[in-house]
């Protein structure tokens, strides 16, 4: 039998020389890291808030000892092991002051063989972190620098790239053990690792066990693997260790992502026993589903086309970031809320970045549940890798170790190489300076691959992002493969999204600052201003205040006050995605996907993300939702000047029914009108093309109706220039269930009508945003706080300035 029991209790933590703070010991959260425990302990500001971030840099440069003390009764055991699923980074472990093994991978499980160690009775653990930084320039040292696109030595040590900080993250370089950790026991023999390779045939499913197994002699062994009720028993024999065994389930109900259909999922199990007695199990839940990456070269270059179970799927995707940077934070509950929240966004697609880390379990089986296909980098981000001992062999254990744990889960689409290695290496300068030296070439072509296809081989896999299919040709060819889109927002304005032909977007983002009540969380700088000490200490990427500006000169009106800056910017954000992401809709089935940078944020800042790090909702989240969803209608420009409208249905139903578009002046008055039938075809679209006396002037404006169609909107000139009457209105609150609803009805135009209700209480939420009003129509917000409805004042703050907002207030 095996017996596991977590070892999370009774941890200190204490600094190494040179540590200003915690060189008596601490007490320290397992799972967790260094800065959350003297956080904790009160020996830290809080580095989210302020520019406290920098008054931690020294945690990173100094080593660290955890130490606890655990009972162990002793017994008749063939095995007693530590299993840590995670330590970050550079580890030497010892049980009794003897040591018991070391690591340097915070990416890959460990477990060390501690019987010689281990005593009844008390015993006393140690595991001694040696500086991340330490560790890494050391090697830089060795093995000579290589580029990188941030000055610190992320890419010499296997840690998550975004510790060392990022244009979107704070450098928090610790150390911990920041996953679980168990003392495990166990007589005969023992599980080490199921991979259950699951395929779908013509009326069947069928689910290959490969099992390796750790044995202490040479008894005979017996397999019961089970899947979908269904059973194969596999006889071991003596000194074997390893088995396969194939499982077929009759008929299965396919898993499909969430925009194609249900989830169903399937118990799997494996028993290990001798002799009749259960000596151990593993267990997890499956999905049978196939899929393709269709890459095959046509009359326009390459397509880079995902499918599912056969059929072809649009990608709605985002980029996923860790989502706390502190890693121990990030629970089931809090991974569960942010991608219930992509889901609700209609996104069917998360792609996990190779700047960060392997997910949790908990975070792969969410998205088996929810139905969010996941395509998961190997983690390497924008840095060259060496390829020389000790990494390749490390490299090569995280991917067999990370290859293995994430092969039941039928939300694992796709895996990747690296995030923008290979583009690097062609136009970021690198080769110069590289010279001779290893870059990760060998990895991302030939190591990765080569595991992908042992281990798992059910994935497809492609070596980079953005990569074009062939070596020879530019990573970034916007008519092969996948392509990063970032002169966008880097060099040129939003419009220029138009501009490209991508066969998959892969990246492609636009900046903003997070909500109000996250701003205060992240600063006391007072009076409030786009360009205040800490509102820049904030701002991580290269002249991202100044691109944001870029942006307001080019759309918008002048900025007045803070306020205006911050509701501004969040709407040019929104309308620059959504633009994106109906320009490729558009393309489609040329295009076979988007995927925006990015879904979330780890900590309070200005950046891409559509959820910012305190979890709260940033209007881009509803502009996906409505970008993102089955069925879309959008203008849309046709030839040089004109302009058409086209109704997207990604649907498995047909859409129809009688739309109505209006051409209205400035002042919102309507000079033309027409309704059209429209019926479109399951994953099918219309489209009209708007000419003659019913196109729009200059200064004037196409609306749909709201009725049966959403609404979509098309100017012919920037806010800026369109001439608006000042916001006239009326607004009226009423109390619901949990809340209150808003209602807001146009004298004039409203351009992106926002209820900011999180400046009234931090907790509430808003059912809508970015709504836009000709004269006479109403909109309704509904409010989700208890606090505000239990307040006349707040309701009534509701209804004006700064809470209630439009671009031509």
């Amino acid at each position: 039998m095996t017996a596991k029991r977590t070892l999370h209790e009774g941890w200190t933590v204490a600094g190494g020389p040179g540590a200003p703070v915690a060189a008596e010991p601490v007490p320290a959260a397992v799972p967790g890291e260094v800065v959350s425990a003297l956080l904790d302990a009160g020996l830290i500001d809080d580095p989210y808030t302020d520019d406290a971030e920098r008054a931690v840099a020294w945690v990173g440069r100094r080593d660290w000892t955890y130490r606890t003390a655990f009972a162990f009764e002793g017994g008749d055991w063939d095995g007693v092991d530590l299993a840590f699923d995670g330590l970050d980074t550079v580890a030497r472990v010892s049980l009794n002051g003897a040591v018991v093994g070391e690591t340097a991978n915070m990416h890959r499980r460990y477990r060390f063989d501690v019987r010689s160690a281990i005593r009844e009775g008390e015993n006393e653990l140690e595991v001694a972190f040696t500086s991340p930084y330490a560790y890494a320039e050391a090697q830089r040292d060795r093995l000579g620098d290589r580029p990188n696109a941030y000055p610190e030595p992320g890419n010499f040590i296997r840690k998550a790239a975004c510790n060392f900080g990022w244009d979107w993250g704070p450098n928090l370089a610790s150390a911990g053990i920041w996953r679980p950790v168990r003392l495990e026991t166990w007589r005969t023999a023992r599980i080490a690792e199921v991979v259950p390779r699951v395929s779908v045939e013509p009326g069947r499913g069928v689910v290959d066990f490969a099992v390796d197994l750790q044995r202490a002699g040479d008894a005979d062994l017996e397999l019961v693997c089970t899947a979908g009720g269904h059973t194969a028993v596999v006889e071991v024999p003596a000194g074997a260790r390893s088995a396969r065994a194939r499982v077929v389930v009759d008929d299965p109900e396919l898993w499909w992502p969430r925009s194609r259909g249900a989830q169903p999922l399937y118990d799997a199990a494996v028993v290990l026993r001798s002799g009749g007695e259960e000596l151990d199990a593993w267990s997890s839940r499956i999905g049978f589903r196939t899929v393709e990456l269709d890459t095959e070269p046509d009359a326009d270059g390459r397509p880079y086309t995902l499918k599912v179970n056969g059929e072809a799927v649009w990608v709605r995707g985002v980029n996923w970031i860790p989502d706390e940077a502190l890693f121990s934070r990030i629970d089931a509950a809090r991974l569960e809320r942010r991608l219930r929240q992509a889901a609700a966004a209609g996104i069917d697609y998360v792609r996990v970045w190779g700047g960060g880390v392997y997910e949790s379990e908990d975070f792969y089986r969410l998205c088996d549940e929810i139905g969010l296909m996941v395509g998961q980098d190997f983690l390497f981000a924008c840095a060259a890798y060496p390829e020389e001992e000790p990494f390749r062999s490390e490299v090569e254990a995280e991917a067999r170790d990370n290859l293995a744990r994430l092969a039941p889960h039928p939300s694992l689409v796709t895996w990747t190489g690296n995030n923008e290695n290979l583009w690097g290496w062609h136009d970021w300068d690198w080769q110069g300076p590289l010279g001779d030296r290893t870059w990760g070439a060998g990895f991302y072509h030939e190591l990765l691959p080569k595991l992908v296809a042992e281990v798992d081989g059910t994935r497809p896999y492609w070596p980079g992002s953005p990569y074009s299919g062939v070596r020879d040709l530019h990573p970034n060819e916007q008519a092969h493969g996948s392509v990063h889109i970032w002169d966008v927002w880097n060099e040129r304005d939003y419009l220029h999204y138009r501009d490209w032909r991508p066969r998959f977007a892969a990246e492609f983002g636009y900046q903003a600052p997070p909500t109000w009540a996250t701003v205060r969380r992240m600063t006391t700088d007072e009076p409030l201003a786009a360009e205040t000490p800490n509102m820049l200490w904030h701002q991580k990427a290269a002249n991202g205040q100044g691109k944001l500006q870029r942006g307001l000169d080019a759309h918008l009106p002048p900025v007045r006050d803070f306020d205006d800056w911050l509701y501004f910017t969040q709407v040019n954000q929104a309308r620059a995605i959504r633009l994106g992401i109906e320009h490729f809709r558009s393309l489609d089935p040329y295009c076979a996907g988007a995927v925006v940078w990015q879904l979330n944020d780890c900590w309070p800042v200005t950046s891409w993300a559509a959820i910012d790090g305190e979890e709260r909702l940033k209007p881009l989240w509803y502009a996906l939702r409505d970008a993102y969803a089955d069925r879309i209608v959008t203008f849309q420009p046709h030839g040089e000047d004109g302009v058409k409208l086209l109704v997207l249905n990604d649907s498995a139903e047909p859409w129809g029914g009688v739309i109505g578009f209006w051409k209205c002046t400035a002042e919102g008055r309507i000079v033309g009108r027409a309704l059209l039938t429209i019926g479109v075809r399951a994953r099918d679209r219309a489209e009209l093309v708007i000419d003659g006396e019913a196109a729009p002037g200059p200064g004037e404006f196409l609306v749909t109706g709201r009725e049966e169609f959403p609404r979509a909107t098309w100017f012919t000139k920037e806010d800026k220039d369109m001439g608006w009457a000042p916001a006239a209105f009326t607004a009226e609150t009423a109390l619901v269930d949990g809340g209150v609803a808003v209602t807001v009805t146009a004298e004039s135009v409203l351009r992106d009508v926002c209820l900011f209700a999180d400046r009234l209480d931090p907790d509430a939420v808003v059912d809508k945003a970015l709504v836009t009003l000709i004269p006479g129509e109403t909109a309704t917000f509904t409010v989700t706080s208890e606090a505000i409805a239990a307040s006349p004042e707040l309701t009534a703050a509701l209804t004006a300035k700064p809470v209630l907002r439009a671009i031509n207030d």
